[in-house]
Formats: C-alpha cells, sequence, structure tokens
C-alpha cells in the first residue's frame, strides 16, 4: 500500500531564525507530499538500503523532506543537509547535560545508529 499525505510548510516571512528542523523555501509556502510505501517487496533481488539510498538522494536533490518516522539510511551529513540543525544545535547546547544524556535526533532516525 501507499501512503499519499500532503503537508504545507507555512512561510512566516523571516529568512533569519525559522523554528523547526524544516522550514519553507526562498519563495514562501510550500506544499509536501508525503509518500509512504508499506510491506515487503517478494523480488529476492530486492534490497531495502539500496532502495532507500536512492530515494534519500533524490528527495536531497529537490529539496524535499524524508519523514521523521521512516528509517533512514543518510549519512549524519546528509542528513544534517536536508534539515536545518541550527535552532535544534541551540537549544541542545543550552540545556544542561542534554548533549551527555540524550541522543541527537539523527541518531533516533538512523537504523544502523539506534541504542
Amino acid at each position: 500500500p501507499l501512503w499519499l499525505c500532503p503537508m504545507r510548510i507555512k512561510s512566516d516571512g523571516r529568512k533569519e531564525g525559522y523554528h523547526g528542523l524544516i522550514k519553507p523555501l526562498d519563495d514562501g509556502d510550500e506544499m509536501f507530499v508525503d509518500v509512504g510505501a508499506y510491506g515487503n517487496p517478494l523480488s529476492p533481488s530486492f534490497v531495502a538500503a539500496d532502495s532507500c539510498r536512492r530515494c534519500e538522494d533524490f528527495v536531497r536533490k529537490v529539496k524535499g523532506y524524508q519523514m521523521m518516522y521512516a528509517d533512514t539510511y543518510m549519512t549524519r551529513e546528509e542528513f544534517r543537509e536536508m534539515f536545518d540543525h541550527s535552532q535544534y544545535d541551540k537549544l541542545r547546547a543550552s540545556l544542561p547535560n542534554c548533549l551527555d544524556a540524550f541522543p541527537e535526533i539523527y541518531d533516533k532516525v538512523c537504523k544502523k545508529n539506534r541504542i
């Protein structure tokens, strides 16, 4: 089955200091469609990690976003390229013991990094 869920990222008119990991592109509001493919392919030649990597590469190329509920196979650098970590990094650094006590978002969604 396929999951299709439209999502609007509303511009607040600011170029800097946007609150969140996902921000609209320079030209204002953006409409995205979350596409989820569910199930286990029956083809013996299907390799999930390879297929996901190709999708992730495409999504970054078109300035899209991967939903955080999905497993990611991106590198940490690719993940930070896709998502704006500026406010997130400042908040984590400002909270006592946060950096030592809690994993980063990437470590929660990256299958190979999960604790």
